[in-house]
């Protein structure tokens, strides 16, 4: 989301600004899809030029880090403009509305094919079961059964039981934030 207002979006997309930050930030952590929201609308008074003028330079910005295909919608988060339905103040717009393009998302393939990879995040001692490491599946699957090797220390055991939302499952994929007992 970036702001229409005259002096705020130049102030954005200064040197340190939360722009170019926010920008590198997601390039760094492999963003490849993105919607800009120039938003405030009312306060530009609904005018193409000046959405096309912040378009024009947020764009070069996404450019220049390697960013294609972005979608750039005007809104405003005030008035409701734009977000989930087509304002008729914007006459001029023919694109989709924020929620419309945010749909339009291709979702990635989820890494399975890779080996497991599963950063620990916390762990809890449970009576009857004993630890539980707690963690997301970044790579890979996660099953019953499985021979498992925890680093750095090297210990290795059998998975037990796999538990997501307190309900006991065979398998997490990525993306599953689960809790296991090992044997």
């Amino acid at each position: 989301v970036v702001s229409g207002k005259k002096g705020e979006m130049e102030v954005g997309i200064a040197a340190n600004g939360q722009t170019r930050e926010h920008a590198y930030l997601a390039q760094t952590l492999g963003v490849k899809q993105l919607v800009v929201a120039i938003n405030k609308a009312d306060i530009y008074n609904y005018s193409e030029d000046r959405f096309n003028e912040c378009k024009d330079s947020v764009g070069d910005l996404l450019k220049s880090i390697g960013f294609k295909d972005v979608n750039y919608i005007p809104t405003s988060g005030m008035a409701m403009d734009n977000l989930s339905k087509k304002s008729d103040k914007l006459s001029w717009y023919d694109g989709p509305t924020l929620i419309d393009a945010i749909d339009q998302f291709v979702l990635p393939e989820k890494p399975t094919g890779k080996p497991l990879r599963l950063p620990i995040q916390d762990s809890y001692s449970i009576k009857g079961t004993g630890v539980v490491p707690v963690g997301r599946v970044e790579t890979g699957i996660l099953k019953k059964g499985d021979k498992i090797v925890i680093m750095p220390t090297g210990f290795e055991g059998e998975i037990r039981s796999i538990e997501m939302h307190h309900e006991e499952i065979p398998q997490a994929i990525p993306g599953d934030n689960v809790g296991f007992s090992i044997r």
